[in-house]
């Protein structure tokens, strides 16, 4: 398995974690003073990376592959 650091950055992975907590992407942006586009950006990085469809099925996967605590 590839460093976690290639394959998430420390902001993609927060933000799962919001995601993960059932937080919209305007509550995550709030939560970490940071946009809501700012948000998506990262969450459509990891979604990308890991090569899913949806949040959900990337916040499972990244759980999956111990990426997020």
């Amino acid at each position: 398995m590839a460093d976690v650091q290639e394959i998430l950055s420390a902001r993609g992975g927060q933000c799962l974690g919001w995601v993960e907590e059932g937080k919209s992407s305007r509550a995550i942006g709030v939560i970490l003073k940071v946009s809501e586009n700012t948000v998506n950006f990262h969450v459509k990085n990891a979604i990308r990376k890991l090569e899913t469809i949806t949040r959900i099925q990337c916040v499972v996967k990244a759980r999956r592959q111990r990426l997020i605590e």
